[in-house]
Formats: structure tokens, C-alpha cells, sequence
């Protein structure tokens, strides 16, 4: 019965131990993502002509000419989407509907954006989004920037 006992220990072992370990990654990559100035915890989805997609979880960081958007579960330090600040444009700010209440965090607020061709939603704080909307209309003199508040 012992020697059935010391393999199975050392397995769970380490199994816990690669758990930790991904934990410590994920949190480190937060800290490391959110060490700067200009990140926020922002939701995304994209919009297709069929239905919307899903809200995924994670951290936006502002460039000087493009939204990076992170994964909030994942370990790769490259952003996941990359948003140009000159395509894109704020459509829409709303409440959130009865249904994706459930899929952001309370007290957010949904931007529709056009994105070229495309609709990206964002969810976010609504001071998140009065910086969203005052980096929009920040930009560079020459570039063509247009939002609805």
C-alpha cells in the first residue's frame, strides 16, 4: 500500500507545484502589464454581421498611436489586439443590457467603436472611457479623428 502512496504524492506534488507556478506567471504578468501609466481592466468582443462574439476578459495600455489589449489569462507579454488610434472611432457609449451584465464587471459601461470595416466593443469603467474619449480626441494634428460622446 506505501509504494502505491509515494507516486501518487510526488504526481500531486507536482501537479500543485506547476499550479503555483502558473499562478505566480499570470500575476506577475498583470504586475508587469499594469507597472506602467495608461492601463486600464477593459472587456473586448467583435461584432460580425451574424452576432457578437464573447466578452473577453483583460488589460488595455495606451501607445502613442494604438490601444495594446492583454488577455487577463495568458502568459505571452505581446498584446492580443492592437487598435490604431487612427481607425479608430467611438460610436456608441452605453449601459450595459440585461444579458451582458452578467459578462462585465457592474458599473461599466459598453463603447461601440468603429474599427475600419469592423464594430469592437469595449467594456469598461466609466472613468476609463473619459480617458478613451479624451485620447481619441488627443491626437496628433493631421489626423482625422471623429467621436460621439
Amino acid at each position: 500500500m506505501g509504494e502505491f502512496l509515494v507516486p501518487v504524492a510526488v504526481v500531486l506534488v507536482v501537479l500543485f507545484a506547476a499550479a503555483f507556478a502558473a499562478l505566480l506567471l499570470i500575476f506577475g504578468r498583470r504586475t508587469v502589464l499594469t507597472r506602467g501609466l495608461g492601463t486600464f481592466d477593459c472587456s473586448l468582443r467583435h461584432e460580425t454581421i451574424r452576432q457578437r462574439g464573447h466578452w473577453r476578459h483583460g488589460i488595455a495600455r495606451y501607445g502613442d498611436d494604438r490601444l495594446d489589449w492583454f488577455r487577463v489569462f495568458a502568459v505571452r507579454l505581446r498584446a492580443a489586439e492592437t487598435l490604431t488610434r487612427q481607425r479608430l472611432v467611438i460610436l456608441e457609449r452605453r449601459d450595459p443590457d440585461a444579458v451582458e451584465s452578467h459578462s462585465v464587471l457592474p458599473g461599466w459601461v459598453v463603447v461601440r467603436c468603429g474599427y475600419g470595416p469592423s464594430i469592437v466593443e469595449l467594456a469598461m469603467s466609466e472613468g476609463a472611457y473619459n480617458g478613451l474619449a479624451a485620447w481619441l480626441e488627443s491626437a496628433p494634428p493631421g489626423q482625422h479623428i471623429s467621436s460621439v460622446a
